[in-house]
């Protein structure tokens, strides 16, 4: 039984979910030791790759929306704990890296 809708409803689901083909560069960036370990258990615990856990941070940075709810926020404040990483956003523009 078809339902009126239904059909334009899975179409709409499907373009949704419709994987986007890309091209990826292995890149050297340089980054703070601890927030790198942070973010390598995380990626972990959501079982993804890191590159593919910075694409969605910056993706949804770029939009202004944020990245993570509340149980991936509890599991961050966790491992921050976990790796000492004591820096805040407040501290972006403000690092040196030792000589």
């Amino acid at each position: 039984m078809l339902v009126m809708g239904q059909n334009t409803q899975t179409k709409k689901q499907t373009k949704a979910n419709a994987k986007r083909v890309i091209e990826r560069t292995q890149t050297g960036v340089r980054i703070e030791t601890r927030m790198l370990k942070v973010l390598k258990a995380l990626a972990e615990y959501l079982d993804m790759t890191l590159g593919d856990l910075l694409e969605g941070i910056v993706l949804h940075a770029f939009e202004g929306k944020a990245p993570f709810g509340e149980v991936s926020r509890k599991k961050i404040e966790a491992l921050r704990e976990v790796y000492g990483l004591t820096l805040t956003a407040e501290d972006s523009h403000k690092l040196e890296e030792r000589a």
